[in-house]
């Protein structure tokens, strides 16, 4: 708290501060704030109400509170100088509206105490303001307190009564006239009782829980407001000590049955949808139940001669979902209703005549083998089988021709080895015109760097997927990709004395290298 000293300074800095401040001194004005702030002593600056326009205007205000459907207009004479503060207790004196209870809404702000009907633009008569009149209880206002102040508001108005009165001084020359006033006979008053203030008293708690939207108190086992429908607040829980009255136990068991009847209608629903959903799951194909238009044709469908699809319950006509089908290149169809859907495989099949179905299969099939990354068809002549290999798998034994295909080779060579066959290869090849083909083809392979020669028994190998680590099916030969060369040196396994050398002393042994090691 500031000394005498310094709030007597204070006093005389902010009086000079006004001064300069009305002069226009700004030089001045900042050398006080500079020794005001020092002091670190609160002030207020406000204007002066002589510098607002004088004349008085009439306010339109509409009042209301929470019960209320709609607003009451009133009109009261106002100046635009004017406090909100001063604007509540002119109307505490003549409407009887305590302060407390008060809450001023000019141009869709809320009013404080401090400001001025001229800062939020009430100027001119006919502009508007809204006078919003809460409850007592929420503004913890009680009759003990509000006759305390109305009698403090009595004295304090006596008292400035009394200070505008001039009295004469009494003897001769007292009045400086001629005529002195006769002597006063009359007795002074006797002094005004002293009033003892009682100390204030606590409201009885209320039994209830008010609305947080109109402030109204509802009874406690109320789920909602009575008067606006709001819900009742999540923390409230009703006291063990209350007793509902007739009315609200006849309206908990009304409440009771009305849960117990809509539980009952859920569980009875429910029931009917599972034994909707075993019938259905039973059909292949859903037909619609109310009438409704193609959205692809746009005819007509009756009940029953629709399709409704499964994921998505668009319904088409049997024609246009047919169509639809039949021209697909994808091995998935999706719903024509450009949904993200698809048509199920029941659905599909039981649209589709059996030679259409075989075909779409035989598409479906074909269209997988092309977007599979790792995929091997079979070498016999005409064979449709087909498979997707892993990288440790080198034979494919085809299901429909029975035939053994070397995943390595990419042909059949029955009871012979990779070398014997690839060496059989190269000396049908000055006679046949297949196997001449064959053997252009591994080597353009190991032109294109798709294949390499094993540096130990000179087959042709090729890696399939994973890492640059590759092994010989004939000689074991371990080998790295990148290199092209044996993975160790001539003593094999752990003989970094040769090959590629790959993670001696941490370095790879190409810059494409992926673990050979």
């Amino acid at each position: 708290m500031a000394s005498e000293g310094d709030l007597k300074e204070a006093e005389d800095l902010a009086l000079s501060l006004g001064e300069a401040l009305s002069c226009g001194d700004a030089e001045e004005a900042v050398q006080l704030c500079r020794k005001l702030s020092e002091l670190s002593v609160a002030v207020c600056v406000s204007i002066n109400s002589q510098h607002y326009p004088q004349d008085s205007i009439r306010l339109k205000v509409g009042v209301e509170d929470a019960q209320s459907d709609d607003y009451i207009p009133v009109t009261v004479v106002v100046s635009p100088g004017m406090t909100i503060a001063q604007l509540k207790d002119k109307f505490n004196h003549d409407f009887g509206f305590h302060p407390l209870l008060q809450r001023w809404v000019i141009g869709k702000r809320l009013a404080q105490d401090q400001d001025t009907l001229y800062s939020h633009g009430i100027r001119q008569n006919e502009d508007q303001a809204f006078l919003f009149i809460l409850s007592a209880h929420t503004a913890k206002l009680t009759r003990h307190q509000q006759k305390q102040e109305q009698e403090q508001q009595l004295i304090e108005g006596i008292v400035e009564s009394m200070q505008s009165i001039h009295l004469l001084a009494r003897g001769p020359g007292g009045g400086g006239g001629e005529k002195t006033a006769p002597e006063d006979t009359t007795p002074p008053p006797p002094p005004p009782p002293k009033t003892v203030t009682k100390p204030a008293v606590p409201p009885k708690p209320q039994m209830g829980w008010a609305c947080t939207l109109c402030t109204y108190l509802n009874k406690p086992t109320r789920p909602g407001c009575e008067m606006c429908g709001q819900e009742r607040p999540e923390e409230y829980e009703v006291p063990d000590i209350y007793q509902p009255d007739k009315s609200e136990v006849e309206r908990l068991k009304q409440e009771q049955l009305a849960i117990l009847q809509y539980e009952q209608a859920q569980q009875e629903e429910r029931d009917r949808n599972y034994l909707f959903l075993l019938a259905t799951d039973e059909q292949n194909l859903i037909f619609n139940v109310v009438e409704t238009d193609c959205p692809i044709c746009f005819s007509s469908l009756e009940p029953g001669e629709g399709v409704v699809l499964r994921e998505c319950l668009h319904t088409f006509c049997r024609d246009c979902l047919k169509g639809t089908i039949v021209n697909s290149q994808d091995p998935e169809v999706s719903c024509p209703d450009s949904c993200d859907s698809k048509i199920l495989d029941r659905e599909i099949k039981e649209l589709l005549t059996e030679e259409e179905h075989q075909k779409f299969l035989e598409l479906r099939l074909s269209v997988a083998e092309s977007r599979s990354e790792h995929s091997f068809h079979c070498q016999t002549l005409n064979c449709r089988g087909w498979c997707i290999y892993e990288d440790e798998v080198n034979e494919f034994h085809c299901d429909l021709c029975g035939e053994t295909n070397c995943i390595l080779c990419r042909a059949i060579h029955k009871d012979m080895n990779c070398k014997d066959y690839q060496d059989d290869l190269r000396i049908r090849a000055e006679n046949d015109l297949a196997a001449q083909q064959t053997k252009q083809m591994l080597e353009n392979m190991l032109a294109n760097g798709e294949a390499m020669k094993c540096p130990r028994c000179d087959i042709i190998v090729q890696k399939k997927d994973g890492c640059d680590w590759i092994c010989c099916v004939m000689c074991r030969t371990e080998m790295c990709w990148v290199t092209k060369q044996a993975r160790w040196g001539p003593n094999g396994h752990g003989d970094t004395s040769g090959g590629c050398r790959c993670r001696l002393n941490h370095q790879p042994c190409h810059p494409n290298c992926q673990n050979c090691h």
